[in-house]
């Protein structure tokens, strides 16, 4: 076996060129500064429901008891 590692999506790249591209991604995601939404952030803590998942649950249970009439 070759030392060689297949990365995703590319060819096979030796340690030094696999090594550098890990850097690369962690260097991007640590300066990186996406924006939060700090309001999502707060209802997904909170444990309040999204509003859209509300009225999901809402409609898929709204027909349960039809069957029987």
């Amino acid at each position: 076996m070759g030392r060689s590692v297949i990365a995703r999506g590319g060819p096979p790249m030796g340690r030094g060129r696999a090594k550098a591209k890990q850097t690369k991604v962690a260097r991007e995601l640590k300066y990186s500064s996406p924006q939060t939404d700090f309001s999502q952030l707060q209802r997904e803590l909170s444990g309040a429901p999204d509003s859209e998942d509300a009225n999901d649950d809402a409609d898929e249970w709204a027909n349960e008891d039809d069957w029987r009439r």
